[in-house]
């Protein structure tokens, strides 16, 4: 950790107190990001920027105000203190807003254990370029690609410190190295496209750039000649890559942001069935070299392991302090922020349950219906669960899969289809959502 950011947070707390605030908490952000696109075989892009944030919240009796910054100078800091407390004065009353009490605050954490930042050097310019080269050569030595969309490398290392008055203090770093790749088929109104992109915490993790462009091409290929499915009522198989856009459906409506406001389908459901039987959805925020893991949360609590859902029930909701209060409960260590706004409630890494299947073997069990790959667009009802998604991937027949489709609507009832689902056994193990494709049953498909 640099040594400015922990004196960093330490003066925006001073400066909280001569300003007259009864409570404060800060965080410091320095920040690295590099990026490099190539277009044709030749830099089209380069970009990098450098700095630090600082964020700053005040407590004036139950008010609450948050003021940031990216200049770090004192005259600024003191500035912002005088503002935030200001601003709190003329703040609503809000009785669940607060710091952590001490005696719930996280200790002894071991940061290093987790691999959260890759110690070895930032990668030069010309590495991330030539990684972005070779990605959209091996997509474009495919045939039938007619052109490479994007072709993209990047480099990111993120620093955090957090502070509070209540006497919290702590920090980590984080490190990231991604290649991706987008690649088309065809021309004009027979275009179809598809992309790869593999994001690592450690550089030595990443896949060969050359491997992420050929997948990007191949599944491109796969799309040509896409059309309309039929229309009716079918099972529909979500893709490994897209399924976790359900369990993610099922994470907002179990939000304490959600739950506190009423806005959410699952109001009723805590000690209810949400899962079939025999899966669990279970948190980790502790997991080894992944990117959702964190030591403790933002505002200073404890982090562990825990069943959001177990053997199907749902066993708890996804809380911070203030909404934990207004439930009459306790945090979950679910806390997120950023430098210019309260915590937040948010889950770290997630794991479904795997089925004992592949996913060929859960094609054949549906028969006929769909495989999505790719989705855009939601009308997600946050109170009734009514669901409708654009989609695109694959008609299956008999078991096996037929033709390319487009242009078509999935819609269902999230409540309904999540207590479906059968789970394949694919998940991809370096992701923060543990989620295999997933096989759900009667949904109904609006194409031609």
């Amino acid at each position: 950790m640099p040594e400015t950011l922990a004196p960093l947070t330490a003066q925006l707390l001073d400066a909280a107190k001569r300003a007259g605030a009864d409570a404060a908490d800060a965080i410091a952000v320095e920040g690295t990001s590099l990026s490099i696109d190539v277009r044709d075989g030749k830099l089209e892009q380069a970009e990098r920027s450098e700095g630090t944030d600082i964020g700053l919240r005040v407590f004036v009796g139950q008010r609450q105000a948050c003021v940031s910054a990216s200049d770090t100078r004192a005259a600024t800091i003191s500035e912002m203190a005088a503002r935030a407390v200001a601003m709190a004065r003329e703040a609503p009353e809000d009785p669940y807003i607060g710091l952590a009490d001490p005696a719930q605050l996280a200790t002894g954490w071991d940061v290093d254990a987790l691999e959260l930042s890759d110690p070895s050097p930032e990668p030069a310019p010309a590495t991330l370029e030539e990684d972005a080269r070779r990605a959209e050569a091996a997509a474009m030595a495919v045939a039938g690609i007619s052109q490479v969309q994007s072709a993209s490398a990047g480099y990111g290392r993120r620093q955090v410190h957090l502070a509070g008055s209540n006497g919290f203090a702590g920090g980590y770093a984080r490190t990231d190295r991604a290649v991706s790749c987008v690649a088309i088929t065809g021309t004009g109104t027979d275009m179809e496209r598809d992309y790869n992109g593999e994001v690592r915490i450690f550089q030595n993790d990443l896949p060969d750039a050359a491997e992420i462009g050929r997948i990007a091409a191949e599944r491109t290929v796969e799309r040509a000649g896409a059309r309309k499915p039929k229309t009716g009522a079918f099972p529909v198989l979500y893709d490994e890559r897209i399924a976790s856009s359900l369990i993610g459906h099922l994470l907002s409506a179990i939000n304490g942001t959600s739950v506190t406001r009423g806005a959410s389908w699952l109001l009723d459901a805590m000690g209810e069935q949400v899962l079939p039987s025999g899966l669990s959805l279970i948190e980790d925020p502790h997991r080894v070299r992944i990117g959702g893991s964190r030591p403790f949360d933002a505002e200073g609590l404890p982090t562990a392991k825990s069943a959001i859902v177990l053997d199907g029930t749902l066993e708890r909701w996804i809380l911070d302090l203030a909404t934990a209060r207004k439930l009459g409960l306790q945090s979950t260590g679910n806390a997120a922020r950023g430098t210019s706004s309260p915590p937040s409630p948010s889950v770290s890494n997630v794991t479904l349950t795997p089925g004992d299947k592949t996913r060929a073997e859960l094609l054949a069990d549906m028969g006929t219906g769909l495989l999505v790959t790719s989705m855009i667009g939601s009308s997600i009802n946050p109170t009734t669960g009514d669901y409708s998604r654009g989609a695109s991937g694959f008609w299956v027949e008999n078991g096996e899969i037929t033709y390319p489709v487009n242009e078509c609507t999935i819609a269902g009832n999230l409540r309904d289809m999540l207590k479906t689902i059968v789970p394949a056994n694919d998940a991809r193990q370096h992701l923060a959502r543990r989620i295999p494709s997933l096989l759900v049953e009667g949904l109904t498909l609006a194409g031609e």
